[in-house]
């Protein structure tokens, strides 16, 4: 097993994209990349900690490749967005890719590479490569939100335009 860790604004909406493939062991919501130990939800919002809001996803790469799980993290986030995601704005609610190994580092780097080159956005990719440090498990009322809380959670989804997003830089190939 494996461990690829993601930012991509709220954690709420980047645990079903990848919760439902044969070989992903499991998803985590969490915090990584700040000055603070032990940090919570407050401290994290709050924009003082320094963390973002990751899932940290277990896979087996004999089954589900860390390239595949690149594919799915560009199709969930606006890449090209250094202030936060969406409705959720801060620091804390950028996107980065935490990477585990210089294995995983050049295959992060070279997937930006293809995305930019690509031409489907008309700005430059922001999203920052960083090495991956302590990864700080989120709250428990955070984990699997949108299989518990499923009407709150299509809610915030609908009214953070995360989905009109994906729909037109996504589907509209």
């Amino acid at each position: 097993m494996e461990y690829a860790t993601f930012a991509g604004g709220c954690f709420w909406c980047m645990v079903k994209p990848f919760d439902q493939w044969d070989g992903i062991e499991k998803v985590v919501s969490g915090y990584m990349g700040g000055h603070v130990e032990n940090p919570t939800y407050e401290d994290v919002k709050g924009g003082e900690s320094g963390h973002l809001e990751v899932v940290q996803i277990t896979f087996d790469p004999s089954v589900f490749t860390y390239e595949q799980l690149l594919e799915i993290y560009w199709m969930q986030i606006d890449p090209t967005d250094a202030g936060g995601q969406f409705h959720d704005r801060g620091a804390s609610y950028a996107t980065a890719i935490f990477v585990h190994s210089e294995e995983q580092r050049q295959k992060a780097l070279a997937s930006r590479d293809v995305l930019a080159a690509s031409g489907r956005f008309k700005k430059p990719i922001v999203t920052a490569i960083r090495d991956a440090q302590t990864f700080y498990i989120a709250e428990d009322y955070h984990q699997d939100y949108y299989k518990r809380e499923r009407a709150r959670y299509e809610a915030d989804r609908e009214k953070s335009g995360r989905d009109t997003f994906i729909n037109e830089h996504w589907t509209k190939a």
